[in-house]
């Protein structure tokens, strides 16, 4: 131990002296990325010293490993600051999960220590095993609860798909092993069960404001079914413009990217902690979108890591999510956040905002505001700095007028190693408004080509 760390983390723990706490807190590292306990520092950081010989130090590991399960054993070294003797504890990141100490389980949430729930303690084994919630049988429903019909419709899609399934329903389920020993798995009853059931609810309002709803909804069908109720309500409750243009067929265009919307929707429905008691919920006000879904982002990623692309996605129901994979509703994993953020830059909106509360993750879609008719002859010309999202705008005022930039180096600026993401999300938009210009114009995809900062 050359030094002790600056603060305490994720992974950096400082304590006084050896007690139960840095027991459970070895048992939060292991069951996160790993950690350090430096015993002999209090939480001020300040070195305050423990006084040890080698005997006192294997007593301290025995102690660790007598209270948990499986056998936790940590590294210990023991090193003089100041004059004072400061014991390092550390722990590897435990292969299998949960780990526990008499009987109960820890997790590390930024700095400190927590005790988890049970269905964190679920959920983190079946993490463990590569498995999900919905892949586990249902002890509640069984095959009569199902409705054959609804899995006839899906062979039927995944047919039209060009897939090659001769099996009949029943057969099809025990095939995506949604059906074991003539027991239905819990995605199985959520994809396809006969009646409404209070587990899958979602709730849907119109809001004239805060307090006043002009319509609402509520569903509690099969999820398949589910995605098509919510965007039939969005529908219903947003603006549609309709443009003659002369041909045969006129163009519609709606307040907000439908594809965004919609994948927004399957987000919700596919990702949802379906153990909790709390519903899903969706809000249309005339100048929003808001989607409340119950179930907090995974720990290792951040609000920034989704708007960054920045993450390994990691399916909250996997059964459920590689079916709508399969039939078509769910492109690839991890890269729904990143197309939406996309599609409403292409409509000259705001990217949604997305915000953690304490049982779930809400997604806001801001309606683009309408153009003045004095301003619409000079809105892409003329476009400000102002009219940019924060990120963009944040990357613009990092440029220096004049200077030329290579798409790299633009990337370095942004922290950022997704070449297209860069160049559809931060380039493309900026070059739109006038702000970046084309060195080669007439061969945007010059092996030189580079991008001259224009401000204001």
């Amino acid at each position: 131990m050359n030094s002790i760390p600056e603060n305490e983390s994720l992974t950096v723990e400082f304590k006084s002296s050896f007690n139960i706490e840095v027991i459970e807190t070895l048992v939060a590292f292991a069951n996160s990325k790993g950690g350090s306990v430096y015993i002999g520092i209090n939480d001020k950081r300040k070195i305050v010293g423990i006084t040890l010989n080698k005997e006192t130090v294997q007593q301290l590991v025995n102690e660790v490993k007598s209270k948990t399960a499986p056998i936790l054993i940590p590294d210990a070294e023991v090193s003089e600051f100041e004059g004072k003797q400061v014991l390092q504890l550390s722990i590897q990141e435990y292969p299998i999960k949960p780990v526990s100490v008499q009987g109960k389980y820890f997790k590390r949430i930024k700095n400190s220590t927590h005790q988890m729930t049970i269905n964190e303690v679920v959920n983190m084994h079946l993490q463990t095993m590569n498995s999900s919630w919905d892949a586990y049988i249902d002890p509640i429903h069984s095959i009569e609860d199902l409705s054959l019909e609804k899995v006839q419709k899906a062979i039927d899609l995944l047919r039209s798909r060009g897939r090659n399934i001769t099996e009949d329903p029943l057969s099809f389920l025990v095939k995506y092993d949604m059906l074991r020993e003539e027991k239905i798995t819990n995605a199985a009853f959520l994809l396809f069960h006969k009646n409404d059931h209070i587990i899958s609810t979602i709730e849907f309002g119109f809001f004239q404001s805060d307090i006043i709803i002009k319509d609402s909804l509520r569903s509690k069908s099969d999820i398949l079914t589910q995605i098509d109720e919510v965007m039939n309500f969005v529908k219903k409750h947003i603006n549609k413009e309709v443009i003659i243009t002369g041909n045969p067929q006129n163009t519609e265009r709606w307040q907000y990217p439908l594809e965004a919307i919609r994948e927004i929707i399957l987000n919700m429905i596919v990702h949802r902690n379906y153990q909790s008691p709390a519903d899903s919920i969706v809000k249309v006000y005339p100048d929003k979108i808001e989607f409340f879904n119950p179930g907090l982002l995974p720990e290792e990623i951040t609000i920034a890591d989704l708007l960054n692309n920045n993450y390994r996605s990691t399916p909250r129901n996997k059964v459920i999510a590689d079916f709508c994979k399969d039939l078509g509703l769910i492109e690839k994993y991890g890269s729904g956040i990143r197309r939406v953020i996309t599609m409403c830059q292409e409509e000259g909106m705001e990217i949604p905002k997305i915000s953690q509360m304490s049982n779930g993750v809400n997604v806001t879609f801001i309606a683009k505001e309408k153009a003045t008719p004095q301003a619409t002859p000079q809105a892409t010309p003329q476009a400000t700095p102002q009219a940019l999202n924060e990120n963009i705008q944040n990357l613009y005022n990092k440029l220096i007028d004049g200077k030329e930039y290579s798409r790299e180096e633009l990337m370095n600026i942004l922290n950022l190693s997704d070449r297209k993401y860069v160049q559809d999300s931060y380039i493309k938009p900026l070059i739109d408004l006038g702000l970046l210009i084309l060195k080669y114009p007439d061969k945007p995809k010059h092996p030189k080509q580079r991008y001259i900062c224009k401000k204001q």
